[in-house]
């Protein structure tokens, strides 16, 4: 599961591209209670969604014009450039070299070799989230791929995750977790995105997902908010139960009531 210890390639930070940031707040604020915080002009509309003033992910405006409003999971590193280099290496691309943001940490931005996008965060004064893994905060991060095998490759390449297939139906789910931890340090997992779902028009994306206390009331409180609904509350034995949203503008995230711990 997720914490704030923070190893290397293990989530660290998650932020909202926007194309009305207004809106996105009034929206997550309704939904999951959070409260907003401005990092002030100098920060370009960038700001923190907070949960009794601690931080649970960030929001800022679009890149440019043509950007799509999403989510962006960061991965933990302990060396922006290097994990670029490695990236480069693997056959990602990056979208953003490394820079840094004023004294809080070094970040970069890449797409990996099926088209998935994600960051890399290298603290400095920021260490990352303040809470994951706990209600209304990231609990889980999935990579949706339209090529899995080659997906698990380039992240085994760059950061050397640990990985655990596990049974899914007819397919296999495969577990990720950070190097050298163990089982109970798993973060997320990759999954192939099937026929259906590519015929869409869905690409390789990576969805976060935010614990709460009941799916159904979040989906129902969610649609009156004007979002859709992606895939319906599923049960899943073992894990919980779960559904995946796109918020008012199109960007994509999960919601999950966990099961409870086996005794």
């Amino acid at each position: 599961m997720l914490n704030t210890d923070f190893r290397p390639g293990s989530p660290v930070w998650l932020d909202l591209s926007s194309p009305d940031t207004r809106a996105s707040v009034d929206f997550y604020t309704a939904l999951f209670g959070w409260t907003f915080d401005s990092a002030g002009p100098e920060a370009g509309g960038y700001g923190f969604f907070q949960l009794d003033g601690r931080t649970v992910a960030a929001l800022g405006p679009l890149a440019d014009e043509a950007a799509l409003p999403g989510w962006t999971l960061y991965f933990a590193t302990q060396d922006a450039d290097r994990t670029t280099e490695l990236v480069q290496k693997a056959g990602g691309s990056v979208r953003f070299a490394p820079f840094d943001v004023f004294t809080a940490g070094r970040m970069a931005g890449f797409t990996d070799p099926t088209g998935a996008e994600f960051a890399v965060w290298q603290p400095h004064d920021t260490r990352g989230l303040d809470l994951v893994n706990e209600e209304v905060s990231l609990c889980w991060a999935e990579c949706y791929s339209v090529d899995a095998e080659r997906a698990r490759a380039f992240y085994r390449a760059v950061f050397d995750w640990q990985e655990r297939d596990v049974p899914f139906g007819e397919a296999f789910y495969t577990v990720l977790t950070p190097a050298g931890g163990g089982t109970e340090d798993a973060h997320g997992g990759i999954v192939q995105l099937g026929p259906e779902r590519t015929a869409r028009g869905t690409g390789s994306h990576w969805l976060p997902y935010f614990e709460v206390p009941n799916v159904d009331a979040s989906l129902a409180i969610a649609g009156r908010l004007g979002a859709t609904v992606r895939i319906p509350a599923t049960d899943v034995h073992g894990v919980g139960r779960l559904a995946q949203l796109l918020d008012p503008h199109g960007a994509a995230f999960a919601v999950i009531t966990s099961a409870a711990p086996a005794a």
